[in-house]
C-alpha cells in the first residue's frame, strides 16, 4: 500500500514562495510517475509538475519558470518549490503517484490527477496567495 502525506502549504503574499513536501511510503516500483496537481476555485484538477519513470520532468505552462519539482530518494520525499506565487496559484495541492505509468513526463501531467487502480494521492495541502 502506498501512502502520501503532503505538508508545507499556507498563506503567502503574492510574489512570495513556499515549498511543499510529500513523504511517500510503500513500494512505488520502477514504472511509476509522480508529481503534483492542484484544484482551484472551479475545482478543476490541473497537473502542474511531474517526473516520469526515467526521472524526466515536465511542468504546466501556468507554473513553468516559477515552480520546481525535485525528489530526495533517500528520504522518499517529493518536493515542489513554488516561487513568484500569484493569486491564481491559490488552491489545494496534492502529490500523486501512478504505479504503472509508461508515459512521458508531459503525459504524466494528465495522468496523475486521474483516479485509477494504480493511482495514489495524499490528502492535500492548502495554498492561499493574497495581494
Amino acid at each position: 500500500q502506498v501512502q502520501l502525506v503532503e505538508s508545507g502549504g499556507g498563506s503567502v503574499q503574492a510574489g512570495g514562495h513556499l515549498r511543499l513536501s510529500c513523504v511517500i511510503s510503500g513500494n512505488t516500483g520502477s514504472r511509476a510517475c509522480m508529481g503534483w496537481f492542484r484544484t482551484g476555485s472551479v475545482n478543476v484538477r490541473e497537473g502542474i509538475a511531474a517526473f516520469d519513470s526515467d526521472g524526466n520532468t515536465a511542468y504546466a505552462d501556468s507554473v513553468k519558470g516559477r515552480f520546481t519539482i525535485s525528489k530526495d530518494t533517500a528520504k522518499n520525499t517529493l518536493y515542489l518549490q513554488m516561487n513568484s506565487l500569484q493569486l491564481e496559484d491559490t488552491g489545494m495541492y496534492y502529490c500523486a503517484v501512478d504505479l504503472v505509468c509508461p508515459v512521458s513526463a508531459s503525459q504524466a501531467l494528465i495522468v496523475l490527477p486521474i483516479r485509477g487502480d494504480y493511482n495514489y494521492r495524499g490528502q492535500g495541502t492548502q495554498v492561499v496567495v493574497s495581494s
